[in-house]
């Protein structure tokens, strides 16, 4: 690995952006791939408000999908939705090298393993994002609130490339807890997003206090949750037992946040229905777990979007 480390952003959105900008200000050289919104950030980079200050930044270089890089990076940041269609392991193809190490700020449980099967040979490092962010504009992206990462190897461990990524991190002004189990860290995060992202998009994109304070909401957000963590536990991954108690008013705390599930709902983009959900149920399923407040959210989402 070079001296300064060359970091490249797939899918370079909100969460996308915000990470790319910390390893910027970290020192590393940060380029991106865009879709969208490569002329703008061509031009004018990434404008990024932020209660840390200003993250706002001018990317290294800027890809389309088809260019080829001038190398190989020492990074590549994965941070695409993880919906139906997107064949992640061809999206990252032309960016990989030999000594690449592949990391991922994604959404969802069980969404590391297609690509380590296709990339063995390259370190993976699985990522938790812990933060409020949204794109809302091309090029510009509001940060709310958060930004700590959990940090691992999949499926296990922590090596000496998740330390120095965690020392990247960490410089720019970011929390990254170290976890030797980034499995049982996604079931974790899991207990929030599979109960609010979902049925965000049930309530027409509502926000979290919204859903909270909706009549019988809370308690309704309660036994998603716990359904989750019964899931977890029978899946080997006992959590916590005041988890409950702790997400609740951690997420107040928020104030009136929308997950990423209700924007892409509002703007009518494809929600990562079965990664944050679809896949939960499947594992009860697998371990005989009664989930029915989770089942009958699947099942409504898929009546209202066929195509997910």
């Amino acid at each position: 690995m070079t001296q300064t480390p060359s970091v490249l952003v797939v899918g370079a959105g909100a969460i996308g952006s915000f990470y790319g900008a910390l390893l910027k200000k970290a020192g590393c050289h940060v380029s991106v791939v865009l879709r969208s919104d490569y002329e703008v950030v061509s031009q004018s980079g990434f404008e990024i408000s932020s209660p840390m200050g200003n993250l706002s930044w001018q990317p290294d270089r800027v890809y389309r999908d088809g260019d080829r890089p001038d190398a190989a990076p020492d990074y590549l940041l994965l941070c695409v939705k993880v919906i139906p269609g997107v064949d992640r392991a061809a999206l990252v193809r032309p960016w990989m090298g030999k000594n690449t190490t592949l990391v991922l700020i994604e959404n969802g449980l069980d969404i590391e393993r297609e690509l380590a099967d296709t990339y063995p040979a390259n370190p993976l490092v699985s990522c938790l994002a812990f933060i409020a962010v949204s794109r809302t504009a091309p090029g510009q992206v509001s940060h709310q609130a958060y930004g700590q990462l959990v940090m691992g190897n999949f499926p296990k461990g922590f090596d000496s490339h998740c330390e120095r990524l965690t020392g990247l991190f960490r410089e720019a002004g970011i929390k990254v807890d170290q976890s030797q189990a980034i499995v049982g860290e996604r079931w974790r995060k899991c207990v929030w997003n599979a109960a609010f992202n979902p049925l965000s998009v049930l309530c027409n994109g509502a926000d979290t206090l919204t859903m909270l304070d909706a009549e019988g909401g809370e308690a309704l957000i309660r036994n998603l949750m716990r359904e989750v963590m019964a899931v977890a536990k029978a899946d080997g991954y006992p959590l916590p037992e005041d988890l409950v108690e702790k997400n609740i008013p951690g997420t107040r705390a928020m104030g009136a946040y929308r997950n990423s599930m209700a924007l892409d709902y509002l703007n009518d983009r494809p929600i990562e229905l079965d990664a944050i959900l679809g896949n939960v149920v499947a594992i009860a399923r697998q371990h005989q777990v009664a989930v029915p407040h989770l089942e009958t959210i699947l099942v409504a989402l898929r009546m209202r979007q066929p195509s997910s």
